[in-house]
């Protein structure tokens, strides 16, 4: 089986990441989750444009419970994730899998000297793992077949 990394994941899927600001309002940034395209998560970024934490439709769920009908006008800040594992275009898949099960996160920021590069969510690595899988399947078989 190949080791894939991040960047073979992020040149298939694309580099675009959905951002917030914190003083952002949540109706801003449930707007961007609801699309299009329909996403999970928005990498919310400081002034300096680097990662400040992470709003998840998890945080939504939490937020209506503990802020009601006033949901939307509470800012980004108050519900996002403040401490956000991140990984590197390098990182083996299989370190990202342990990293997203170890923090209970289903998407990581992808940061290369301190700036965003992408998003890599729990999918696309189940997804890489897969193909990859499935592709050593195929080349055990056609080499039992050959010898046969």
């Amino acid at each position: 089986m190949t080791v894939k990394s991040v960047e073979t994941v992020l040149a298939s899927k694309g580099r675009d990441v959905a951002t917030a600001w914190p003083w952002s309002t949540i109706d801003e940034a449930s707007k961007l989750l609801v699309g299009p395209p329909t996403i999970g998560a928005l990498v919310v970024l400081n002034e300096a444009r680097q990662v400040a934490g992470m709003l998840t439709e998890r945080d939504l769920v939490r937020g209506q419970t503990l802020h009601g009908s006033r949901l939307g006008e509470v800012t980004v800040e108050s519900l996002m994730a403040h401490r956000v594992p991140t990984c590197g275009p390098t990182d083996e898949l299989s370190s990202v899998m342990a990293t997203m099960t170890d923090w209970r996160f289903r998407h990581l920021p992808v940061v290369r000297g301190g700036e965003l590069v992408g998003l890599i969510s729990i999918g696309d690595v189940v997804r890489a793992l897969l193909a990859d899988a499935r592709l050593e399947v195929a080349v055990l078989r056609d080499v039992v077949i050959s010898r046969t």
